[in-house]
């Protein structure tokens, strides 16, 4: 956010056509900018390095370099942008392969404007939540053995074996019992306040408890502390039929 207190927001897209229209809808609301552009991943990296915006809309499929590596070069730089994945279809190896570089939110490329305009607004403030569509589909179909995939792999390409359990991660060990509760809620899909009633909490110490679980576990946000709890194992699907 620069001085006058505007959202700075990077557009990554090899279309310009879409870039134009997200540009036409970002602009059109207070308090957000839209400061580049960017026709593939490589040049995306670069303006990140250049303007210093707060939120990159990411396109999944471009030329010179594709938009999971794109995310994970800006994210593993540093970088303080946040980083929202755009998909052409509800495909959960997309999806996944961008949180899993460092994304912190998914969305298809026919989003509602308003929808849109929320989504950059939540993930400029760190506040970022993955629906409970998300975390089912998406991060339960990965702990089901599907296991990393191909950014690029079509829908119908084939799984790889599924993988041995992971050894539990000692950085778990250091977080207190509430804490752990407080993962596995937001594991869920629970925003603050459901956090809050579900414990008999206030928001604020919720608020608390969430930034001590991301500085413990050295993560950037709380998108990737749930992709951190799947991966590790904290948490495992509910249906095991799925």
């Amino acid at each position: 956010m620069n001085e006058s207190g505007r959202l700075r927001v990077l557009l990554a897209d090899d279309q310009p056509l879409l870039r134009m229209g997200f540009r036409l809808i970002l602009e059109g609301e207070d308090g957000l900018e839209v400061v580049g552009e960017a026709s593939d991943g490589a040049d995306a990296v670069r303006q990140v390095g250049h303007l210093d915006p707060d939120v990159v809309l990411m396109d999944v499929r471009m030329p010179t370099l594709d938009g999971i590596e794109a995310t994970r070069a800006i994210t593993s730089s540093g970088s303080r942008a946040r980083i929202i994945i755009l998909t052409t279809f509800d495909l959960d190896e997309y999806a996944f392969a961008g949180l899993q570089a460092g994304a912190s939110a998914f969305l298809l490329k026919d989003v509602a404007p308003a929808e849109l305009v929320q989504a950059v607004r939540v993930v400029a403030s760190g506040d970022a939540v993955v629906a409970p569509r998300v975390t089912q589909r998406l991060l339960e179909t990965y702990v089901r053995g599907a296991g990393p995939v191909s950014a690029l792999d079509g829908p119908g390409a084939a799984s790889p074996p599924a993988a041995a359990p992971v050894p539990r991660d000692p950085l778990l060990e250091d977080l207190t019992p509430r804490e752990t509760e407080m993962l596995e809620a937001m594991s869920e899909g629970l925003s603050n306040a459901e956090i809050a009633h579900r414990y008999f909490l206030s928001e604020a110490t919720v608020k608390t408890h969430v930034r001590r679980i991301l500085t413990k576990l050295h993560l950037r946000d709380r998108v990737q502390a749930v992709v951190y709890a799947y991966e590790t194992g904290l948490v495992t699907p509910s249906n095991p039929d799925y």
